[in-house]
């Protein structure tokens, strides 16, 4: 198994997501001691915004379809993904590659591939809370992940900006639900 690990967040050390997404990797890398793992940080070695030439470099496109398994370190900035991991996004949502147009509507052609999603919020986002209607990286990242064919999973640290009782508890209930994905 081929395990692509994606970070986007700029809180080194301190950040939530990446502590989740490297606990999902570990748990996967338990189950698969053979696996291989190709890591990107989309911080430290940033992909430049899309252009057109940037657009024929099909490197990181090739990346992800080889990969087995996706893992993605998702925090939440200002309701939405960083443009770091916007940056990485644009470069695999491609026309006859990823997904293609049909007459019936478009088709996804990236199935068959698991992504599970870190994410790491500041506040509470869930159905029926106050900012509900503000969450805009778990709906995004679902829509385009199953656009190109693939029902991502996701676990959630929420509420980390409340207090830091509120963040280890969060960070805490999240890390155990990187044991539950691995099973």
């Amino acid at each position: 198994m081929t395990i692509l690990h994606i970070d986007s967040s700029i809180n080194g050390e301190n950040s939530a997501s990446r502590a989740i997404s490297r606990s999902i990797v570990g748990q996967l890398r338990a189950s698969d001691p053979v696996s291989q793992l190709v890591a990107r940080d989309l911080v430290s070695e940033p992909l430049p915004h899309l252009t057109l030439d940037a657009f024929a470099d099909t490197s990181v496109l090739d990346e992800f379809l080889s990969a087995d398994a996706v893992v993605i370190g998702a925090p939440m900035y200002n309701f939405t993904l960083p443009t770091q991991l916007k940056a990485w996004l644009d470069r695999i949502l491609v026309a006859g590659r990823t997904f293609r147009y049909t007459e019936s509507g478009p088709e996804g052609l990236a199935g068959g591939k698991r992504v599970i999603v870190a994410l790491a919020r500041g506040g509470f986002y869930d159905a029926g809370s106050p900012a509900s209607a503000l969450e805009h990286l778990e709906t995004y990242l679902r829509g385009v992940f199953n656009f190109i064919g693939i029902e991502p999973e996701f676990v959630a640290a929420d509420g980390l900006a409340v207090s830091t009782e509120q963040r280890d508890e969060s960070i805490r209930l999240a890390l155990g639900e990187t044991v539950r994905l691995a099973a």
